[in-house]
């Protein structure tokens, strides 16, 4: 599953360091040679002309130290390299490494939308060991944004339902999901969402594991719920189709490990 690896140390502020590595992205992709799919040394890096205001401190990781910066424009520091989707290296990387990338790519997308204050337009500065933007005109704060998105798996004796989301760029079915509206707790989203969604009532919602995903700022915090009442009744504008799978059906495939929907279905997949 896409994690931070255990042994990786977060850092605030810059430290100085012979092994220095960057996570460069360009509008959500990330800086790799594409031989082995690496990221670039230091020295690589000059020809890129990185701005020091754009360069944040990670953290700690197998004796390095990582950092993170944003470009532009998709310069390249030589012909082999080249920019890659997150999500296109599921499989292909260690799910350490893209935990750590996702993280990485949380930070820039922060730092490149917080450039200026959103109340007054004022250029922001960075408050020295925080992660926080501040407006120097009006005191305006900006944190890392994290969106918090409800996820549930609902069963009926021995069936649970899984749902094709409509605007999912993989059409397969999983479990429900859905963002947290303002003035909501977690479980309070998992009801309205399950009855606008499918129109049913869940009781016993059961918290299940939590996840960072970095497309571009969610947490995904999944749970499991019993069916209470009701019928399908599906929203199109959000699900394609939903039905309940059972032992004798054939479940889908969710062949994205890294995903909590896939470890929260597979954990309630019949035994062979």
């Amino acid at each position: 599953m896409l994690h931070t690896p255990v042994t990786f140390n977060a850092v605030i502020r810059p430290q100085k360091h012979d092994n220095t590595i960057t996570f460069v992205f360009y509008r959500g992709e990330l800086l790799l040679r594409n031989t082995i799919m690496g990221l670039p040394e230091a020295s690589e890096l000059a020809a890129l002309e990185l701005a020091p205001e754009r360069i944040h401190p990670l953290g700690l990781w197998e004796g390095r130290y990582y950092q993170a910066a944003w470009v532009d424009t998709p310069v390249l520091p030589g012909p082999e390299f080249a920019y890659h989707g997150l999500r296109a290296l599921f499989g292909t990387l260690d799910e350490g490494f893209l935990g750590l990338a996702g993280r990485a790519f949380q930070l820039t997308e922060w730092a490149r939308t917080h450039r200026y204050c959103g109340v007054c337009a004022t250029a922001m500065s960075l408050i020295e060991g925080e992660r926080c933007y501040q407006c120097p005109n009006c005191g305006h704060s900006a944190y890392p944004r994290i969106s918090p998105a409800m996820m549930v798996l609902i069963r009926k004796g021995d069936q649970v339902l899984l749902a094709m989301h409509t605007n999912s760029p993989y059409k397969r079915y999983t479990a429900l999901a859905g963002f947290v509206e303002a003035g909501e707790s977690v479980e309070e989203a998992i009801h309205r969402e399950v009855f606008e969604e499918v129109g049913l009532r869940v009781h016993n919602v059961q918290y299940f594991g939590s996840q960072s995903w970095p497309f571009p700022h969610s947490l995904m915090i999944a749970y499991t719920a019993d069916y209470l009442d009701g019928e399908i009744r599906i929203d199109p504008s959000e699900i394609a189709d939903a039905r309940w799978f059972g032992p004798g059906d054939a479940w889908p495939d969710l062949p994205i490990k890294v995903s909590i929907a896939a470890r929260l279905v597979d954990a309630h997949r019949p035994k062979p």
